[in-house]
C-alpha cells in the first residue's frame, strides 16, 4: 500500500501542475502521513543533509565551467577545429557536429548548454550547406546527450551521491559507451545523407589547420587536464570541477579576451540560477529517498519482479524499459533522484554491478532527452536553431534509434563497459 501511496501522491502533484522539487517534497509528506510518522524535523533535517555534501559542490563549479566556456570562446574554438579536421568529408558538418560534441562534453557535461552552443554555430552553417535542417538539428540534438555521458557529468555526480556509488569509477565507466554513442551517430549520419545534396566544405590548408588548431590549443586542453587529473589522483571530481571553472576563465579572460569583466557577473547570475534548481532538486529528493527506505518500497517492488532477480539480463531490460518510459516525462535530474533509491536496492540483491547499472542508467535517462512530450533538449534545438519542435522530432528520430540500439549492446554485453573501466581505473 505505500507503493501505491509513493506512486498515487508523486504522478498525482506533477499532474496538477507541481513542480518536480515541491512534488517531490509533498510525496514525503504523505509517506510519513501513512506511515503515522508525521514530523516536520524530518523534512528540515534530510534537506539540509541533503546539501551538506562536499561531493555536490562540484555541480555549480561545472556549471559555472560550462557558462565560462561558452562565453569566454572555448566552444567557438573547439567547432573551428572540428570543421578544419573534417569539414572537407561529404557530410562533414555532421561529423563535425558530433566531434564537437564529445570535446564539449568532456568539459562541461551539460546537455542543454553544449547543445545550445553547437545549434547556434553550425544549423546556419548547415542549411547554407544544403543539409536536411530538421534532420541536422536532430543530430545535434543527438550529439548534446552524449554530454552527461562522458565524465565530467553532472549526471553522475548527481546519481553517485544519490546511490552511493563511487564518482570517479563512473567517470571512468562512462568514457567508452559515450564514445560508442558518438560513433553511434556518426554511423547513423553517414547513412541518412548520402541522398542529399549537400557541398563539402573546401578542404582547409594546412597551414591554416595548424593555425586553428594552436588557437584551439588552450580549449583541447580542458579535458585533458580535467580527466588527467582524475586518473592520476592528483584531483577528486569535486576539485577537477573547480579547476576546470577557474582554467575557463583565465582562458576566455587572458588568453582569448572574450570574456570582458562587464559580462562576468551575467556569467556567475546564470550559474547560480541553474545551480540552484539542481540542488533544490537533490534536497527535495533526498527527503523522498529516506522515506522509500523507512517505507520499505524497495522490497514491495522486489516482490513484483522476483523471477528476474535471478536473470540480470532480463531484469535490465526490464528496468531499462520502466527508465525510458518514465524518461518521456521526466527531465534528466528528476528521473536520476526519482528512481536512483528505488532501484538501486533491487540492482544490489540482483548482483549487477552498481557502477555497470549507473552508466547504462544515465545513458537511458539522457534518450530521454530526445523523447517528447518533456524532450529539453529538443526544446532547446528548436529554440535556438528555430526549427519547428514537430520537425526536430522527426529529425532526430534515426539518431534516437542509433542510441537505443548502443544500451541494448550494452544490455547484452556488460563487459564493453566494465572492461574499459576496470582498465581506466
Amino acid at each position: 500500500m505505500t507503493l501505491v501511496v509513493f506512486i498515487a501522491s508523486l504522478l498525482g502533484a506533477m499532474a496538477i501542475g507541481v513542480p518536480v522539487a515541491f512534488a517531490l517534497m509533498f510525496c514525503g509528506v504523505m509517506l510519513m502521513w501513512f506511515m503515522g510518522m508525521f514530523n516536520t524535523q524530518i523534512i528540515a533535517q534530510n534537506m539540509i543533509a541533503g546539501a551538506d555534501t562536499f561531493t555536490l559542490l562540484a555541480i555549480p563549479f561545472f556549471i559555472l565551467a560550462g557558462e565560462l566556456m561558452n562565453a569566454g570562446g572555448l566552444s567557438k574554438r573547439i567547432i573551428d577545429f572540428a570543421i578544419a579536421c573534417v569539414g572537407h568529408i561529404r557530410g562533414g558538418l555532421g561529423i563535425v557536429a558530433i566531434m564537437a560534441a564529445v570535446i564539449m562534453a568532456s568539459i562541461s557535461g551539460s546537455a542543454a548548454a553544449d547543445t545550445a552552443a553547437l545549434a547556434a554555430i553550425l544549423i546556419p552553417m548547415m542549411a547554407k550547406a544544403g543539409y536536411n535542417v530538421p534532420r541536422s538539428a536532430g543530430l545535434i540534438a543527438a550529439g548534446g546527450v552524449i554530454a552527461p555521458v562522458i565524465p565530467p557529468s553532472m549526471a553522475f555526480i548527481v546519481f553517485g551521491v544519490a546511490a552511493n556509488v563511487s564518482i570517479t569509477q563512473l567517470f571512468m565507466a562512462g568514457i567508452a559507451p559515450g564514445l560508442m554513442m558518438a560513433t553511434a551517430l556518426i554511423i547513423t549520419w553517414l547513412i541518412v545523407v548520402r541522398k542529399d545534396k549537400v557541398e563539402a566544405l573546401p578542404r582547409t590548408p594546412m597551414k591554416e589547420r595548424l593555425r586553428v588548431t594552436g588557437r584551439a590549443l588552450w580549449a583541447l586542453g580542458m579535458p585533458v587536464i580535467i580527466l588527467g587529473g582524475i586518473k592520476a589522483g592528483v584531483v577528486t571530481p569535486t576539485e577537477a570541477a573547480v579547476v576546470a571553472a577557474a582554467y575557463a576563465l583565465f582562458v576566455g579572460m587572458v588568453i582569448y579576451r572574450e570574456l570582458k569583466p562587464s559580462e562576468l557577473s551575467g556569467v556567475i547570475l546564470r550559474a547560480a540560477k541553474t545551480t540552484s534548481v539542481v540542488m533544490f532538486l537533490v534536497c527535495a529528493a533526498l527527503v523522498s529517498a529516506w522515506l522509500i527506505t523507512a517505507a520499505n518500497i524497495p522490497a514491495e517492488i522486489t516482490g513484483f519482479i522476483e523471477p528476474l532477480i535471478d536473470r540480470p539480463t532480463l531484469l535490465m531490460f526490464a528496468i531499462m524499459l520502466l527508465v525510458l518510459i518514465v524518461g518521456t516525462a521526466l527531465d534528466l535530474t528528476p528521473t536520476i533522484l526519482i528512481l536512483t533509491p528505488v532501484l538501486m536496492p533491487i540492482v544490489k540483491q540482483a548482483g549487477i554491478d552498481p557502477v555497470y547499472f549507473g552508466v547504462l542508467f544515465i545513458m537511458n535517462t539522457c534518450i530521454g532527452l530526445l523523447t517528447p512530450p518533456v524532450g529539453v533538449v529538443l526544446n532547446v534545438v528548436s529554440g535556438v536553431g528555430r526549427v519547428p519542435l514537430g520537425k526536430v522530432t522527426v529529425g532526430v528520430a534515426p539518431f534516437l534509434v542509433a542510441q537505443i540500439v548502443v544500451l541494448v549492446i550494452l544490455i547484452l554485453f556488460p563487459d564493453l563497459v566494465l572492461v574499459p573501466a576496470r582498465w581506466l581505473r
